[in-house]
């Protein structure tokens, strides 16, 4: 009898110790997840601030004029479309009429 309480008594101190050991393991992960979490907190936060500056429309303006040579348009180059009046509404029965654009390529080929 004793022979088989001494190894099951030892079995489940192992269980235990296992037990313990791997709580602190995940104490030591949770931990380490926390700080991770942190760290990519903050870089989101400096990504958006970032993304703010490169965004800003003076910045835009700047770099348009500067390095692409663009500049604003001069009187006379800039067309206000304005929209048709509002057509009347067509008639669930009345036929409506449909227009297809095709597209068709030099050289015969399809």
């Amino acid at each position: 009898m004793k022979l088989l309480i001494l190894p099951l008594g030892l079995c489940l101190v192992f269980v235990f110790v296992w037990e313990r050991v791997d709580m602190v393991r995940l104490g030591y992960q949770i931990e380490r997840l926390k700080q991770e979490r942190i760290v990519l907190e903050r870089e989101r936060d400096e990504l958006r601030v970032k993304l703010s500056a490169l965004s800003a429309p003076d910045r835009i303006a700047k770099i348009a004029s500067e390095k692409l040579g663009m500049s604003l348009p001069q009187q006379g180059q800039v067309i206000m479309v304005r929209s048709a009046p509002a057509a009347p509404v067509p008639q669930p029965d009345a036929p409506v009429e449909v227009r297809v654009a095709k597209h068709q390529l030099s050289g015969g080929a399809r």
